[in-house]
């Protein structure tokens, strides 16, 4: 089981993942050979703090040129079929439509770390609660005006500074899109990051199967 259910339409699970394509799935594959639950939604729709009517959507960014989209399309297929095989809890249509913190925005700067406090990805089926947010798809300038909005001041390392309150970015190019290659050394490292503060006490311990496609 991935997530626990609560009361009032929500469920809580250890990692909640936005994005059901190439980066999503492929950080999902990770934590799943690491034994961490997370839950895999669609691009999130509208990022905020608690004021949906004044926050921008996130623009997607992941369109292929036409020299990797086969490789692409080939570790996706993959990745879908590793998803099938092991139970994954993949929800290709149920969208995320908010991000908000958990105990309100107001306590942004009380976070001591990515498990201090927990988020909330609303959707229109409930809410997800986690401690920890992967996030693709989407434009640097459009992270920093969320972290903006979350009461959180941002220095000159955007990703140090997600990472400080439990977000973690896979699949993000600040000016161009990631190769395929480079989205999977992404999410091996968001996933060893991840499962280190799931299980602090443990090495990393690969399950059963496996979704590599191209070398590390």
């Amino acid at each position: 089981m991935s997530s626990m259910p609560l009361n009032g339409g929500t469920e809580q699970t250890t990692t909640v993942i936005i994005g059901t394509g190439l980066s999503g799935l492929a950080v999902a594959a990770e934590l799943r050979r690491h034994g961490v639950d997370s839950i895999v939604v669609d691009g999130l729709d509208i990022l905020g703090a608690g004021q949906p009517a004044n926050t921008a959507s996130l623009q997607r960014c992941d369109a292929a040129d036409s020299d990797s989209l086969r490789e692409r399309n080939e570790i996706l297929r993959h990745l879908r079929n590793y998803a099938a095989s092991h139970g994954m809890d993949v929800r290709n249509t149920t969208r995320a439509v908010q991000l908000t913190m958990a105990g309100g925005a107001s306590d942004a700067r009380a976070a001591e770390g990515p498990c201090a406090r927990q988020w909330e990805v609303h959707t229109p089926n409930g809410v997800l609660l986690a401690d920890h947010i992967v996030l693709t798809r989407c434009a640097h300038s459009q992270l920093r005006r969320m972290l903006s909005d979350f009461g959180i001041t941002v220095g000159h390392n955007l990703v140090a500074a997600m990472r400080a309150i439990g977000i973690y970015l896979v699949g993000v190019g600040e000016l161009i899109t990631p190769s395929p290659k480079e989205v999977l050394r992404q999410a091996k490292t968001v996933g060893q990051a991840i499962s280190s503060k799931v299980n602090p006490e443990s090495a990393p311990t690969i399950l059963t199967g496996s979704f590599a496609v191209v070398p590390g």
